[in-house]
């Protein structure tokens, strides 16, 4: 398939900021594509060449990516870098020095979709001595017989800057389109993809087998399923009237939630983002070996503790294990302990269906046949009343946890899903609002004083998933420490932007605009309505949206969570319905 299909396609969409055109664009895409490719098409518009979980990374620098052009253009560095400045984008950089190139000399070998593709694996896979030059050469062909604009998407590809403002959802319903000529069909999709985490194979399975293909997909032991969510509530009487009276409660440990794979002869962790974090648990992997069942496939949160005392310490001393050398040193320094809280794959068979109390009694006869301190079952009770409740939070709270998990005694796991099945309600922060906030950073405003050359304050949104888009909430600048400012300012440069996202809605103005993808947690002391902010729009009172009063950081980079896993729309709505009728009673 050549190349300048997609390419074509990418410079409509970036045209554009509508989902709807930007899914027609997609549709067309993928009708025109042969669909023994399909998965490869499907990767590069996520920016990846293979899922997430298989951890496969380009590697590619940005100073490779400019040695690169440089020997194909015949421009020197010094040049392409004051084009770069005003351009503030590599890859319309290079479009603009290989224009020039182009109109002397004539392209070579025919670039198709199947060679840009092999070719960035064969540099995913090219490591050791002598890398770098094959990696640049590698590179280097790709741009020598590439046109100009596609030079330019060749460029995004690598640094993983597309940003076209396509989520996963909208994939699907594009995939839907395409091949069923019938949107609501997504919901067979969905399930597929949920146990999968897989778009391309989803793509290509229906492409090839039709829905009955899709369909057929069930969990595999070392594919890592997309997580079940809960929604939030705030009352012990709202948490009752979702569970009709009766519901199991677990401590909400502040940990990073993983999902193990565990089969007969290794052990496999992925984190809540489905990302292979195995080698950051080398003692985790230690202690599933003495598990007795095989082919299981468990849910739990993973905590850092004091050794000494035995306490839980802050999700922040666990980011300390996010490291890729002196993994040992770590280990030892910042012990942790592993608290299961679900099973979902069991001797292999699938035990998802089951109701949540059958998962638990498996769950805990697992336990009980295994000798290890460091495994544990996250502290569980069926509570039936507000005051068992509030009686069980006091004491998670105590025992340094967030707050509560409630689950329905009879719900199965639902992957991906979420609902009022789980819930959770968090007492960490003694302040009006009662919880924390979960929100996506999408622009940001220059520092003053001892601020300059950082960020002063950052644009904060929640995610609406029935339009796909992250609506602005508050700005948010105080309870950052110099430290955090310093991570935030180098992690947000990965996710720059020359102008607003086209999933970002917002009317303010901003200095510098993000990519949605890194999440903060805050506090506040009460949700407001607001003329200036676009979640929640006209639901409470025409021309106004809602924010919050007094937001604070609190010091909490949710790495371990997706843009979409944010606090939703509908999660700030129910909260600020929630403190009205608080307020009136």
């Amino acid at each position: 398939m050549d190349f300048s299909v997609i390419v074509s396609t990418l410079e409509k969409m970036e045209e554009t900021s509508s989902r709807l055109e930007l899914t027609d664009h997609l549709v067309d895409l993928f009708k025109n594509t042969p669909p023994d490719i399909l998965d490869k098409v499907i990767y590069l518009i996520q920016g990846k060449i293979a899922p997430d979980y298989e951890g496969i990374e380009l590697g590619l620098a940005e100073k490779m990516i400019v040695r690169a052009v440089v020997n194909s253009s015949g421009v020197t560095t010094e040049k392409l870098y004051q084009i770069y400045q005003k351009t503030g984008d590599l890859g319309e950089s290079t479009k603009l020095v290989m224009g020039k190139k182009m109109q002397t000399t004539l392209l070579n070998e025919q670039i198709t979709v199947e060679r840009i593709y092999s070719t960035f694996y064969r540099i995913s896979r090219t490591l050791g001595s002598g890398s770098q030059e094959i990696k640049l050469r590698l590179l280097s062909s790709l741009f020598s017989d590439s046109s100009a604009t596609a030079c330019k998407y060749i460029v995004k590809f690598a640094l993983g800057t597309l940003r076209l403002g396509v989520a996963d959802y909208s994939i699907l319903d594009a995939l839907s389109l395409a091949f069923t000529k019938d949107k609501k069909l997504r919901n067979v999709l969905e399930p597929a993809y949920n146990v999968s985490s897989d778009l391309g194979k989803v793509g290509k399975l229906l492409a090839t087998g039709g829905l009955p293909a899709v369909a057929s997909l069930k969990i595999q032991l070392f594919i890592p399923i997309r997580p079940m969510l809960a929604e939030r509530v705030r009352t012990a009487d709202e948490i009752l009237d979702k569970m009709n009276g009766t519901a199991a409660a677990e401590y909400k440990i502040d940990g990073e939630r993983v999902q193990i794979h565990a089969g007969s002869d290794k052990t496999e962790i992925f984190s809540r983002r489905l990302e292979n974090i195995t080698s950051h648990y080398p003692d985790i992997v230690r202690s599933m070996n003495k598990i007795r069942s095989k082919n299981i496939i468990l849910e739990a949160e993973v905590v850092a503790v004091d050794e000494s005392t035995g306490e839980y310490l802050p999700f922040q001393e666990l980011m300390h294990r996010r490291r890729k050398y002196n993994v040992s040193e770590a280990v030892e320094k910042y012990p942790v302990s592993l608290n299961l809280f679900d099973i979902l794959y069991k001797g292999g068979h699938e035990v998802t269906h089951l109701p949540y109390l059958a998962r638990r009694a498996m769950l805990e006869s697992l336990v009980r046949k295994t000798n290890d301190s460091t495994i544990k079952i996250i502290t569980q009770k069926t509570v039936q009343n507000p005051v068992q409740i509030e009686e069980l939070m006091s004491k998670a709270i105590e025992s340094g946890c967030e707050g509560l998990m409630l689950k329905q005694l009879d719900s199965p796991y639902r992957a991906g899903a979420r609902g009022y099945a789980w819930t959770k309600i968090k007492r960490e922060y003694r302040s009006e609002l009662a919880d924390s906030l979960d929100l996506v950073v999408v622009g940001a405003l220059f520092g003053k004083g001892r601020r300059t050359g950082r960020y002063g304050a950052l644009l904060l949104a929640t995610y609406d998933q029935k339009s796909n888009k992250f609506r602005s909430v508050c700005k948010v600048g105080s309870g950052f420490k110099d430290s955090d400012l310093e991570t935030l300012f180098k992690e947000l440069q990965l996710h720059m932007l020359k102008n607003q996202h086209p999933r970002v809605s917002s009317t303010l103005e901003m200095d510098v605009w993000f990519e949605p993808s890194v999440v903060i947690e805050v506090i506040a002391s009460e949700i407001t309505l607001s003329p200036s902010h676009s979640v929640g729009m006209n639901e409470i009172r025409s021309g106004f949206g809602l924010s919050l009063r007094f937001p604070k950081f609190t010091g909490k980079i949710r790495f371990d969570k997706n843009p979409e896993d944010s606090t939703s729309e509908k999660e700030l709505l129910s909260m600020y319905k929630q403190q009205l009728r608080a307020i009136k009673a």
